[in-house]
């Protein structure tokens, strides 16, 4: 069973880089993988369909490598705020299980990169079109695992009392 301290240090930031109280880095950067690599996804099947794929071509790779730098610097801080949960706990498994698999999904679209780079220009890569939609569905349920880290066991996010203080009324 969780201890509250276990609890509160989950809450609260391992430095200051990792952002501060209630408001953590992590969520915020977790936004330009996401949206890069989705965009590239939207990229290819655009490119599909066109009678000059290259220009989409061209951008969907571009794209995986913005979702890739973005992906590093996520993970660096979702790392400072994994390194705050209490060994052998629900919120440590899952948050490992979280890591994992944004990792993979790194892994990835970095062979999935290495795919495109040694493919033409003028045509959407089948293969790297399959490699991105497993990264996706991998990262989906990795989302998924970091809303219950937030959501359900409220790491990072303000305790209970501070949360109360945004319902009261005349409180500014």
């Amino acid at each position: 069973m969780m201890t509250t301290s276990a609890r509160d240090r989950a809450k609260r930031p391992r430095t200051a880089l990792a952002g501060p109280y209630g408001h953590p880095f992590h969520p915020i950067l977790v936004t330009i993988p996401i949206g890069a690599w989705t965009a590239s996804l939207v990229f290819d099947l655009i490119g599909i369909f066109v009678d000059d794929p290259t220009p989409y071509v061209v951008g969907a790779r571009i794209l995986i490598i913005v979702g890739l730098v973005g992906a590093v610097l996520a993970a660096v801080w979702g790392f400072l705020d994994y390194l705050q949960l209490e060994r052998e706990t629900p919120a440590q498994k899952t948050g490992l299980v979280h890591m994992l698999l944004n990792l993979g999904a790194m892994a990835l679209f970095a062979v999935n990169l290495i795919v495109r780079f040694l493919g033409d220009d003028d045509e959407v890569s089948v293969l790297g079109l399959i490699l991105t939609l497993v990264a996706l569905a991998a990262l989906s349920l990795s989302g998924w695992l970091g809303g219950k880290l937030a959501y359900t066991y409220g790491v990072r996010v303000a305790d209970e009392q501070k949360q109360a203080e945004g319902f009261r009324a005349g409180t500014p």
